[in-house]
């Protein structure tokens, strides 16, 4: 599926969508170039699960946990920019039953962290615009539907 964004609002507010069809132990990947909007639509997604905030860009510090506000799931925010392989992944130790796991960066390197996953793939669009391209890899999506993401 493909949204077209406008802007960082937009972005934003895809974010909250996504965050209404995650639960404890989702897995989501951001893809985009840098300023692409990936923690920006992490900062929508943590809007819409009720977090403690702000979600900020976690690249200096890799990971940072909010804690759900609102009794949801908690959020661990994660940035792959300057971690080098899969070992270094493992070692910090993502894999939670109970948080939603947001991974900036992470196509190509963090799959294994679940069988189930979302990935959202943000790219830039004429005029100055970009979209966003959600993919459900798993058993967990097969039967959500995601008609939601294009409401106006």
């Amino acid at each position: 599926m493909t949204v077209p964004l406008a802007d960082a609002d937009a972005t934003e507010l895809l974010g909250r969508r996504v965050a209404s069809l995650l639960s404890g132990g989702d897995l989501v990947l951001l893809t985009g170039d840098l300023g692409a909007g990936k923690t920006t639509l992490a900062r929508g997604i943590g809007a819409g699960l009720g977090v403690r905030g702000p979600v900020t860009s976690p690249t200096f510090v890799v990971a940072r946990e909010h804690p759900s506000l609102v009794g949801g799931p908690d959020l661990v925010h994660v940035d792959l920019y300057r971690v080098g392989d899969a070992a270094e992944i493992d070692d910090l130790d993502l894999a939670s039953s109970d948080a939603v796991t947001v991974v900036e960066w992470g196509a190509g390197r963090a799959e294994h962290l679940g069988d189930s996953r979302l990935e959202i793939v943000l790219e830039p669009a004429p005029g100055d615009r970009r979209v966003a391209t959600v993919r459900a890899v798993g058993p967990r999506w097969q039967d959500v539907t995601f008609d939601t993401l294009r409401a106006p």
